[in-house]
């Protein structure tokens, strides 16, 4: 089964940026798709980006559109989550995670699996 393992979070302040990177281990992810969720303290998980391997169709959700990207790169087996212009709300723990096949679910039941998660912090 594959393996995520999610990179690259920390803290930092409003308005700066940080870069996210999830990595596999056992195969590539041809064939997968790939999402980022993200869960604040005492809130529900939310998607925040997916993308799809094959064709590359991406979607992100309202609250990060024209702030974060989400992207893949098929020589490294990774998908990073480029975050501008971070807000304190963005604060969380971010989750890298992967289901078979070419749709695109917002809802993280149909992810299977999980990388461990990193935490992001922004402070205002």
């Amino acid at each position: 089964q594959v393996q995520l393992v999610e990179s690259g979070g920390g803290l930092v302040q409003a308005g700066e940026s940080l870069r996210l990177s999830c990595g596999a281990s056992g195969r590539t992810f041809s064939g997968y798709t790939m999402g980022w969720f993200r869960q604040a303290p005492g809130k529900e998980r939310e998607f925040v980006a997916g993308v799809t391997w094959n064709s590359g169709r991406t979607y992100s959700a309202g609250s990060v559109k024209g702030r974060f990207t989400i992207s893949k790169d098929i020589d490294k087996n990774t998908v990073c989550l480029q975050m501008n212009s971070l807000k304190s709300e963005d604060t969380g723990v971010y989750y890298c995670a992967a289901v078979a096949g070419p749709l695109l679910p917002r809802v993280g039941d149909k992810y299977v699996p999980w990388g461990q998660g990193t935490q992001v912090t922004v402070s205002s």
